[in-house]
């Protein structure tokens, strides 16, 4: 998976939106409405998403904020951008440590985002940078 496009003077057809976060839990519904207004845009440049993907894409990305808040806290950026037949939601983090599954317990509570996150979007990836990592996650527009 490439990293995020930023649109630029060459591409301005690229749909992206990016946001920093300073850090705190007020992140997580924000990075919602982020969600919302990406996908108001998509509509605004006449692409349909399913029914049921507002309510996916809002999901993925609280998992992942809520993820880059409780194990990197701080700030934290949130990338959208529409790349061929998906929108690749990528959130950056301080944290060194890579997200990990953790056994499959139907009892437990909590710990369960990754893997939503994995069900939902065909493809999620980790990749390190210099002051921590992103996590992109690829959610299908079909």
């Amino acid at each position: 998976m490439t990293p995020a496009h930023r649109p630029d003077a060459a591409d301005a057809s690229v749909l992206s939106s990016v946001v920093e976060f300073r850090g705190g839990s007020a992140m997580i519904p924000a990075s919602r409405d982020v969600v919302h207004r990406f996908v108001e845009r998509l509509g605004a440049r006449g692409v349909e998403p399913p029914d049921g993907f507002l309510d996916a894409a809002r999901l993925v990305a609280g998992e992942l904020v809520t993820n880059a808040l409780r194990h990197a806290p701080g700030p934290c950026r949130l990338a959208l951008t529409l790349v061929d037949d998906c929108v690749e939601i990528a959130v950056s983090d301080t944290g060194e440590g890579y997200p990990t599954f953790l056994p499959r317990d139907p009892l437990r509570v909590g710990g369960h985002g990754l893997e939503i996150v994995t069900r939902l979007c065909d493809e999620v990836i980790t990749k390190p940078h210099a002051t921590g990592k992103t996590v992109y996650a690829r959610l299908p527009l079909r």
